[in-house]
Formats: C-alpha cells, structure tokens, sequence
C-alpha cells in the first residue's frame, strides 16, 4: 500500500492496545450448518454480542481515546443510521464527552429508542446517511467541535481493522473472511490487517486471506462505485441491511481501501438475507441484524468454492427491532 496513506499496521496494533480496556473480546464460534452446506470449516466472529451490539463501538472508541483534552472538552459531533451512533453515545458517556448525533429521520426505532438511554443530544434529518453525515460535519465546522465520521477517518478505520487483530488470534489458519460492506470501514480495516500494508513484513506477517466484500441488492454503493472507478450517487432501494444503506462521501478513504484489499465482491437479495437471519437465529439463538444477513448469505450463495477452506464470516451487529425479527423469523 502507498506508504502517503494515512494508515498502517502500526495504527491497527495501537489501537487494539488502547481499546482493549473499553470493549468485548467477541467470541469466534463454529457453525455447523453453514459447515455442513458449504464444506467449508465456517466461524462466526459474534460482534453481535460487542457492547453496544456492534462493531462500531470499535471505531468510535479509538477515535474518542485519540481526542486532546481541549477537543473533549469542546464535545463531538457525529451522524449515524444507528450503530455508529450507539458507539459514539456509549464511548463519549464513558470518557465524559458531550456528543449530538445526527440520524436520517428513518433510522431504525430500535436503534433510536437505545440512543435516547444516553446523555447526548439527538437531531433528525431527513434524507439518508450521506445527508446527515454532510449537515453533522457542518455543525462540527460551525461550532469547533471534531466531527466523528462512521468510515471517512484512519482512526475509525483502524479501530474496526481490530475485529481481524482477534480473528486471526482466535483462529490463525483462516482462507478467507466474507464482511458486510457499506461505507466501507470494517472490510476496509479488516482488508488492511489482513493484507501487506507498509512493513508488514518486517513484522513477520503474511496471511493470504482471501477477503470477500458482500452487499444487498439494492444499496451495492460501494460494489458499484469500485467498478466505475470513482464514487458513484445512485439511488437505493429499501433494505434489510439498514446497517450498510446509503451512499458514500465523495473524499471517502474507505473507497481506496476498498479497491486495494476486496478481492471478491458478492451481492444477495433481500429475500436471502432474511433467510440467513432465520438460519443462525435457529441454528445458534444468535439475534443478528441485516447486515450481519448480508454476510451469511453471501457465503450460502457461493459455498462450494471454498469447500475445505478455514472460513470466518464476520456478524457485525445486532441491534434489529423486535417486532421486525420476529416477522422474519416466523415467515417460514
């Protein structure tokens, strides 16, 4: 990787060390269906169960712990479709960080209602993600106060790269990862460990994981925007994978990360992605989000290439309604 790129290994392993007090180990476990279906040896990397029910958390917290006192002292501004945004309310309310935080006026009600347990100042806006992430920064500019972005900063990119730092202890041998992709920061992070960045070999690393991007049908930004060449605007259709809808900053770093460390792009349908949540709901009683069905579902879509490989697919959050899983679990 261009060594002008701010990011690197280096950053990956500090963070790992500094949030380690403030976050979840996330268990990797086996699945044994998705095992069995595929022929492949598959983990599950249950970020589900993080503290705030996501890998979010991750991100936000580097980035918080990096802030000088004059910058917490001034408070933050963010903009999330909900996990992002729980990140940031948890990670601010434990350092003693004032935090608003802008959501698209669709955001999931589950999602809002857990934010609303937090001291921090919600504001809705309509439109999508793009929206609320342009209005936040504008108010972080306005006010001086640092802005927080979901997936546009290294800090944020290397605090999500640390879900690999655990794969790969957890399970050393694996062949490939499958990671849900939206604006880009976790498979851009986990791509960038994974990968030959800037000394890595110095550090005696060389994995060769394969990493597979996976999207829905109808909100494929990223997927399309890799193939244009540039960040694209296009218009998405509603979606189970609320977690990754919308589109993507045009000065993105992630658009770069991705074009350099995705090796293979997947996309599944809607109906597939309920019918993974269904599936790891029954086969383990783990709740997961649609973005985490996106992942899963991907693999079931492409399964026997990689018969006899190590694979960990990576659930990224939990935070779903209620009512909306159970209407899906209870369609078939």
């Amino acid at each position: 990787m261009n060594r002008s790129f701010p990011f690197d290994l280096r950053s990956i392993l500090s963070a790992a060390e500094r949030i380690r007090p403030h976050i979840a180990e996330t268990p990797l476990i086996p699945s044994p269906v998705l095992s069995q279906r595929t022929g492949a040896v598959v983990f599950l990397k249950l970020e589900n169960r993080q503290t705030t029910g996501s890998f979010k958390l991750r991100g936000a917290t580097n980035k918080l712990l990096g802030l000088s006192a004059q910058e917490r002292a001034r408070g933050v501004v963010s903009a999330s479709t909900g996990n992002h945004g729980l990140a940031v309310a948890h990670a601010a309310s434990q350092l003693g960080i004032a935090a608003t935080i802008f959501m698209p006026e669709d955001a999931s009600p589950r999602k809002v209602a857990k934010l609303r347990t937090f001291d921090v100042e919600l504001r809705f806006v309509p439109g999508d993600a793009v929206h609320a992430e342009t209005t936040a920064r504008h108010t972080a500019d306005a006010t001086g106060r640092v802005f927080v972005s979901p997936y546009n900063d290294p800090q944020i990119v290397a605090g999500q790269a640390t879900v690999a730092v655990e794969m790969l202890r957890q399970q050393p041998g694996l062949d490939a990862v499958f990671v849900a992709v939206g604006g880009g920061g976790l498979i851009g992070g986990i791509g960038s460990y994974l990968k030959d960045l800037p000394d890595l070999g110095k550090l005696g690393r060389s994995t060769g994981v394969r990493v597979v991007g996976c999207l829905p049908h109808n909100s494929a930004v990223m997927l399309e925007s890799v193939r244009a060449g540039r960040i694209v605007e296009m218009d998405g259709l509603p979606t189970l994978s609320d977690g990754t809808a919308g589109g993507i900053e045009p000065d993105a770093i992630t658009f770069e990360l991705c074009r350099r460390v995705v090796d293979e792009w997947l996309t599944v349908s809607e109906a597939e992605i309920a019918e993974a949540m269904r599936l790891i709901y029954r086969e383990s009683g783990e709740v997961i989000e649609g973005a985490a069905g996106v992942a899963v579902a991907a693999l079931l879509q492409c399964g026997q290439p990689f018969a006899g490989q190590t694979i960990s697919v990576v659930i990224c959050g939990g935070n779903i309604d209620e009512k909306s899983f159970r209407e899906i679990v209870e369609m078939h």
